[in-house]
């Protein structure tokens, strides 16, 4: 295995606040948004899931790399977050299944990353300072140097990424004879969404973000998946154009997270940036419909303004989150449309939510004989 704690690293924040530490993963310069995720388990998946792209990812559990890293554990084909913030780092891992240590992992795919830092107090101090771009470097610890970097680091607020992660070409996934024909237009989608999709014999067409809508109906799809992904959604006019378009069309739409403020802007519905964000697999969310507590998988910095929401005559609000009030789901009136804040699939996380998928399913059911004519 690597060695990996050899190298002084150095973690600066936007507002100068400065943390030393040891190298991990790739000897390197590296800089993002910070953000910290709580869960204690499912660290490869939160690597690789696109939602994370530009960002620097503090990991509040003490340990991470203790079971090492499994091939199939992906949710994209690469590690998407800019740069990694661990406390102990644990090459050697224990699960027999695995294929390589997490510093290999990281290694092979140049992800730079620092360790022995004190994370809890790093993330006291980004939940009351909010977010912020850092830079981390194992190449120097000259702090001036890095401040030039860091400002040349454009902020998070404004910043379109979702086209970035697509994918280039359209591809399909599942048995083309199943019943229903899900277009997904891909923001940063993670792949246990498709999985939870073809689980349920749906057929996948997995278009790039910037599709034109006449190419997408062409394939003929019963409905429409608007996918997570990373970045602003404000200056997603291509999305909320198209999610325009089949608001009028009346097609059955399911939006998870970056697809859920698509389809609130395409209702006019503004999005806001949050002071943190919510990240981790422990959220909890009431249904509005069912009156019951379901615990979430969450990622995302940006929100749909609670206030706007409710003087909305065009949604019902659906889902709650308990710790802060924002608003974590909604449905059009008089549309088959819907959405979540959260990730019903769920990986990392629990599965309270995975009825979603099936609730979608029961709306193009509805319409299949009427839209498929269309």
């Amino acid at each position: 295995m690597s060695n990996f704690n050899s190298v002084p690293a150095i973690l600066l924040l936007e507002d100068g606040t400065v943390y030393h530490g040891m190298s991990i993963g790739h000897i390197g310069t590296t800089s993002g948004e910070i953000c910290f995720n709580t869960g204690m388990t499912g660290y490869q998946e939160i690597f690789t899931d696109p939602s994370y792209f530009g960002q620097l990812l503090v990991t509040t559990n003490a340990h991470i790399g203790n079971y090492g890293i499994k091939d199939q554990d992906i949710e994209s084909k690469s590690i998407k977050i800019a740069g990694l913030i661990a406390k102990n780092f644990t090459n050697e891992f224990s699960r027999k299944l695995a294929d390589a240590s997490i510093q290999d992992y990281l290694s092979k795919e140049k992800v730079v990353g620092i360790h022995q830092v004190d994370t809890r107090a790093i993330v006291r101090h980004i939940r009351s300072k909010g977010a912020m771009n850092a830079i981390i470097s194992s190449e120097t610890t000259d702090v001036n140097e890095l401040k030039k970097q860091l400002a040349e680091q454009p902020k998070m607020d404004g910043l379109e990424l979702a086209s970035i992660v697509s994918t280039k070409e359209a591809y399909s996934i599942g048995d083309p004879h199943a019943e229903f024909r899900v277009a997904v237009l891909d923001f940063g989608v993670k792949n246990n969404i498709l999985q939870c999709f073809k689980a349920l014999e749906c057929y996948l067409k997995i278009f790039p973000a910037k599709t034109p809508l006449s190419e997408i109906k062409s394939w003929k799809p019963d409905g429409y998946f608007l996918s997570n992904g990373p970045g602003d959604p404000a200056p997603m006019d291509y999305a909320v154009e198209l999610t325009k378009q089949l608001l009028e069309e009346d097609a059955p739409i399911f939006g998870i997270c970056l697809g859920h403020q698509i389809l609130g802007l395409a209702l006019g519905l503004p999005t806001y940036k949050m002071h943190n964000g919510h990240r981790g697999i422990n959220h909890p969310v009431i249904n509005k419909t069912t009156g019951k507590c379901e615990i979430t998988s969450q990622n995302h910095g940006f929100g749909l303004d609670p206030d706007a929401i409710k003087a909305s005559d065009k949604v019902e609000i659906t889902h709650v989150n308990l710790n802060d009030e924002t608003i974590e789901g909604l449905k059009v009136k008089g549309k088959k449309a819907f959405s979540v804040q959260f990730h019903p699939e769920s990986s990392p996380g629990p599965h309270d939510s995975r009825y979603l998928f099936k609730e979608f399913i029961q709306q193009m059911q509805i319409s299949k004989p009427s839209f498929a004519e269309g």
